[in-house]
């Protein structure tokens, strides 16, 4: 493998099906057992020998400029500030002087967690002397009409694209996962300062040139684009199913927790939890399968039961699959902001 092997994160997007988390943090940002996804991201790269990234920025754009502009995965992050969304396509066009004529380059969603072997991809790629490969994952036929499905030919070239079809529609149970790796090439497809998308302009002109491969993904996959997958992807975390470097789990009577900070004696866990930076968590309390991020506070004798709770936020009474947002304060019936 080359060594000055690049990616791209994609990181420009709003993230409005994970309101209210991503009023004030971008996608990117949302953390994993105390993570954000996009370290869990750059970990991974740095680790199979990518040693630059750049991501298009828009949406909260300081806060990930902030993050990674000086980071410790041993990674040159550079970045582009899109005043509008140029699409997905757009997005990678104006980060064309970054990569180099006549090499392949790794292309991943900010919102996205697995354990991929993108090696594997990479050299199936080349191998194919593909324009553009991209990593598709089985999944059971009827949660299909969730995604972009792909149809290949014995080669494993794309044939057709289904967007969301029905599942009577579908011609395939292998999706799109939004893993690309591309050849310089692909930018000859996408023109200068248009609004431009993969799935919609690029990939239908390749289709027709039959310049779209695949490889397989068969280990873990999954995004958090909306808050249930959110919240299945940290309770996939507890059950092995995808792995990376975070706090170890601790095992309790009735469940599991992953924890960076200090708990008193009496808190009980019944199922997965993950507990950020900073929080006080009272007496007395009890935690079921809930996502608590920094800064909290839980006072005594309440329970909580498969919530979300962002950043700086104040608990007063007991919760039942409530999302809440950053700064809230919960009291009585009423959420303070």
């Amino acid at each position: 493998m080359k060594h000055d092997l690049k990616a791209m994160i994609m990181a420009a997007g709003v993230g409005s099906r994970l309101d209210p988390l991503t009023q004030l943090v971008p996608k990117p940002l949302v953390p994993i057992a105390n993570k954000p996804v996009m370290d869990i991201l750059l970990e991974y790269l740095a680790k199979i020998g990518v040693r630059s990234v750049i991501s298009n920025t828009h949406y909260l754009a300081d806060q990930i400029i902030a993050r990674y502009s000086n980071n410790s995965f041993g990674i040159n992050f550079n970045y582009i500030k899109e005043d509008t969304l140029s699409g997905t396509a757009g997005g990678l066009k104006k980060c064309q002087y970054f990569f180099d004529e006549g090499e392949d380059f790794i292309v991943l969603s900010g919102d996205g967690v697995s354990n991929v072997d993108l090696l594997r991809g990479l050299q199936v790629h080349k191998s194919s002397n593909a324009i553009a490969t991209i990593g598709i994952k089985q999944i059971p036929k009827n949660e299909v009409s969730h995604f972009g499905v792909v149809v290949t030919d014995s080669d494993g070239f794309i044939t057709e694209f289904q967007e969301k079809p029905a599942v009577q529609d579908a011609k395939s149970n292998y999706i799109n996962t939004g893993i690309y790796i591309f050849n310089y090439k692909i930018f000859d497809y996408i023109p200068k300062d248009t609004f431009y998308d993969f799935a919609k302009n690029v990939f239908p002109k390749l289709l027709k040139e039959r310049q779209i491969n695949t490889f397989e993904i068969t280990e873990y996959w999954s995004d958090i684009g909306t808050l249930a997958q959110y919240q299945q992807s940290v309770q996939d975390l507890f059950n092995n199913d995808y792995t990376f470097n975070h706090a170890p789990i601790v095992k309790t009577s009735d469940g599991a927790y992953i924890s960076a900070s200090v708990l008193p004696m009496s808190v009980k866990f019944i199922g997965n939890t993950t507990i950020g930076c900073g929080c006080i968590i009272g007496k007395n309390v009890t935690l079921e399968n809930c996502i608590i991020w920094d800064n909290v506070t839980i006072e005594d004798n309440i329970t909580i039961k498969d919530c979300i709770i962002a950043s700086n936020s104040v608990i007063k009474r007991d919760l039942t699959a409530q999302i809440i947002g950053l700064n809230c304060e919960i009291t009585g019936e009423t959420v303070n902001l």
